[in-house]
């Protein structure tokens, strides 16, 4: 029984230490203690409710139908460079923590990219593998907006010249810089500084952090290329630091389950190689969203709550929100100034984007605004301002999504209620008298909001 007030009494510290505090206010130091307490709490949160799990496992399934039309394509570009040699070694490298079995996957997934021939394929079977490839890298850009809260993709065309792009160049630049390295390593003067035992130390030491800077390295350019949004560099490496470490380390602790799983071995007999191979797959997308989120929240840290998913507005904020959001944007429209995007409402009002394409989404369902077709899209009134009477856009928000709603329309409530219903709407309309948002814009606060860009 005792165990209850000692565990609300840990959750009410954990609260004021962590949530119920000013992070401005306090030392740098401890700043950044408290937002990496609430990052983590936050990455936790997304991995035991969110929907991180559910996308690593269907990378997994996607991974396993394109990863040889993937690797060919990547192969024939890389054979091109005269590195084809290099492939093996960086396949056994990848599969290491699978312990004896990386050897035969690896040997099977060459002899699978070794088979395929154009010719014998034909132009569907070809049409076919290309398209397992943009469907996977398609997935893997959803998988990032969904990480950095980004609802719309890039246009088709900007889709297959960005994929194609990683695809080609990304490989020929991965095997460069470990040709590099190599090549540098050998040298005649690292062989002799080597001989310094000093020295020696030093350079060893490096390069036990060559293969995670490698992975650091990578992982920074897919957290700022694939979402389809504005990442920084800087959130982007720390991102990459704690999914490059995680890897790591990771593929060390694997790589002692496989070895000490032979019973596994025993009874799934030849289907162990698989479902070894499937787990490592899926553990390494986990890894990769995880360092994502952390890159999110770093550049976001207004996301970070305890309830971050729980996005419940109250009427009156609804309301406030889409009478400001229309002002702004009439006012803009009006004046034939830059328009509002979703991120530059969300920092004008200083409140979390999901909170603001919410309020945006329910408007544009209700025709009161529209969106362009800029990425990220641009708002702009869907009437003419002297025809959007300022009760019309309350009314909106009240009224809510109008298909939702209609299964409930003939709810039966008492004479009385609506009756009263009826008279607070008569007042309200009676109080605006048909006030329109030019009226609005025209006379109202002079103050001009900070342009959106």
């Amino acid at each position: 029984m005792a165990i209850t007030p000692i565990k609300d009494r840990l959750q009410k510290a954990y609260r004021a230490a962590v949530w119920e505090v000013d992070v401005a206010s306090k030392p740098r130091f401890r700043a950044i203690l408290i937002l990496a307490a609430r990052i983590l709490h936050a990455v936790a949160h997304e991995i035991a409710v969110g929907q991180l799990n559910l996308r690593a496992m269907s990378l997994v399934y996607t991974t396993l139908l394109s990863l040889v039309p993937l690797l060919a394509l990547s192969f024939s570009v890389l054979k091109a460079f005269g590195v084809y040699g290099q492939l093996e070694p960086m396949l056994l490298e990848f599969l290491a923590p699978l312990g004896p079995s990386a050897k035969v996957i690896t040997t099977n997934i060459l002899a699978f990219v070794d088979n395929m021939k154009v010719g014998i394929l034909g132009a569907i079977g070809l049409g076919m593998l290309l398209y397992t490839v943009i469907a996977l890298m398609q997935k893997i850009e959803r998988s990032f907006n969904y990480t950095w809260h980004v609802r719309y993709q890039r246009r088709f065309t900007e889709r297959v010249s960005d994929y194609l792009s990683v695809l080609v160049f990304g490989p020929v630049l991965v095997f460069s810089a470990m040709g590099i390295t190599a090549t540098v390593m050998k040298s005649s003067i690292v062989q002799s500084l080597l001989g310094i035992s000093t020295l020696s130390f030093l350079i060893n030491s490096v390069l036990v952090l060559v293969p995670y800077l490698f992975v650091i390295a990578a992982f920074t350019v897919l957290y700022i290329i694939i979402p389809n949004t504005k990442v920084r560099v800087v959130p982007a490496l720390i991102g990459a630091i704690v999914g490059g470490i995680l890897w790591e380390s990771s593929g060390w602790a694997f790589a002692s389950f496989v070895a000490n799983s032979t019973k596994y071995t025993a009874i799934y007999s030849a289907l162990a190689t698989l479902i070894v191979f499937m787990i490592w797959l899926y553990l390494s997308w986990l890894i990769l969203l995880v360092g994502a989120v952390v890159a999110f929240y770093v550049q976001n840290p207004g996301y970070l709550s305890p309830q971050q998913h729980d996005l419940r507005l109250s009427n009156i904020l609804k309301e406030k929100l889409a009478l400001g959001a229309m002002f702004l944007i009439g006012k803009h429209f009006y004046e034939k100034r830059a328009g509002w995007t979703l991120d530059a409402l969300a920092q004008q009002f200083r409140i979390q984007a999901d909170v603001m394409r919410t309020v945006l989404e329910l408007m544009e369902q209700n025709e009161m605004v529209v969106s362009t077709n800029d990425e990220p899209p641009v708002y702009m009134p869907a009437m003419p301002l002297d025809s959007t009477r300022i009760k019309d856009v309350l009314d909106t928000v009240r009224a809510g999504n109008r298909e939702a709603q209609k299964p409930f329309e003939h709810v039966s409530v008492a004479p009385e209620i609506k009756g009263l219903f009826k008279e607070l709407d008569t007042v309200v309309g009676d109080y605006l008298k048909d006030k329109t948002l030019k009226e609005l814009v025209t006379t109202g606060n002079k103050t001009e909001p900070k342009a959106a860009q």
